[in-house]
């Protein structure tokens, strides 16, 4: 039957066929009405009215409902107490380090595979899972410090968006585990986590736009990452970082979202059409402070150098804590490789330090 044969739920049962053929027939002669065996109303069947119960009945089924419900409810109450179905108590996050039986199973899960060990003691996995904002596969890296898993410690977290028509892998091929290790072995930054996003093709500046849900994809892997790792739940903890494209969705995505990064910086990005957001979240900014770090490349001919220092300015106004710097180099990998160690040295002094985890016994990976 084609779509526009089918009835209406609540129309009249097969109360017409358009075109259906029935069995023997050619579908140019296609019967008008079904065969007189169909029904064309569905059958009735009457059935006697129950006797009523007498009223000693009545009042005792009341009554054994009534018990019923306060045991129900009793049962409740303990359960409730007892907590048997492993739910967190507020503010707590399940963490990777230790096996979580009890996670939600209607909530994304990711699969993480370690792809690199180094002999600083750092690793690099690879995580992808079932994306309901892009409705297909989503994917990143992670960077994770020495020591993540033993100490039973909680981490800051900074999320790197690449540029157009890279892979998240482009941060993984400019150094950065090594830059990672150095500065941590060097106590220059306190240890993170660093997550690399990898987004789709094409100029999408990681926006909700024509149909493509990335602004809310980033959102969808931070609450992931607040799941499954052992990270600081917390605004101060996070920080949002991107090159080109990147660094305009880091700074769009912050502006869009004032309650959940307290850290963006920008790599050789631009700020178009931005002042009007930024200026709608000075309170968010004024009430609980914003750390920005601008940075353009002098020979850059795609992302203008000239649009930081005036739009740090602008964050200034704001309440922001923004820096804003113009190094030598053109728009490339090999300009942000240069400058790395500034700026995740930015990024560590800013967020919020390593804390103990106290919800849970640690256990090793």
């Amino acid at each position: 039957m084609s779509p526009s044969a089918r009835a209406p739920r609540g129309a009249e049962w097969l109360d017409g066929l358009g075109e259906w053929s029935w069995p023997g027939q050619h579908l140019a002669t296609a019967e008008v009405l079904p065969p007189a065996w169909v029904p064309v109303h569905p059958p009735v069947r009457s059935r006697p009215a129950p006797e009523p119960l007498p009223a000693p009945w009545l009042r005792a089924r009341r009554i054994t409902i009534a018990l019923l419900l306060s045991a129900l409810v009793v049962v409740g109450g303990a359960l409730a107490l007892r907590r048997p179905l492993g739910l967190a108590p507020p503010g707590t996050h399940p963490v990777r380090a230790v096996a979580d039986r009890s996670t939600p199973t209607l909530l994304a899960q990711a699969k993480f595979v370690e792809v690199n060990r180094d002999h600083a003691g750092s690793t690099i996995e690879k995580a992808s899972y079932a994306s309901v904002a892009l409705h297909h596969k989503g994917s990143f890296f992670v960077y994770l410090p020495p020591g993540y898993g033993a100490s039973g410690a909680r981490y800051p977290v900074i999320y790197l968006l690449h540029g157009n028509s890279q892979s998240a892998g482009a941060f993984l091929e400019i150094g950065l585990q090594g830059e990672l290790d150095a500065l941590i072995a060097n106590h220059t930054i306190r240890p993170m986590i660093a997550v690399m996003i990898q987004g789709g093709p094409g100029a999408n500046n990681w926006r909700n736009l024509n149909g493509l849900n990335y602004e809310s994809y980033v959102l969808e892997v931070q609450e992931l990452i607040d799941r499954s790792l052992a990270t600081i739940p917390a605004r101060g903890a996070r920080a949002i970082a991107g090159l080109s494209m990147g660094g305009y969705g880091a700074m769009e995505l912050t502006l869009d979202n004032p309650y959940r990064f307290g850290v963006v910086e920008s790599w050789l990005g631009f700020f178009d059409g931005l002042e009007g957001q930024l200026h709608l979240d000075r309170h968010a900014i004024s009430t609980l402070g914003l750390h920005a770090f601008l940075y353009g490349g002098a020979q850059d001919r795609i992302a203008n150098p000239a649009e930081d220092q005036p739009f740090a300015a602008e964050l200034r106004a704001e309440g922001a804590d923004a820096t804003a710097a113009i190094y030598p180099g053109e728009h490339s990998l090999e300009t942000v490789a240069a400058h790395l160690s500034q700026m995740l040295t930015f990024a560590g002094d800013s967020l919020s330090a390593p804390q103990p985890d106290r919800t849970r016994a640690p256990a090793s990976r």
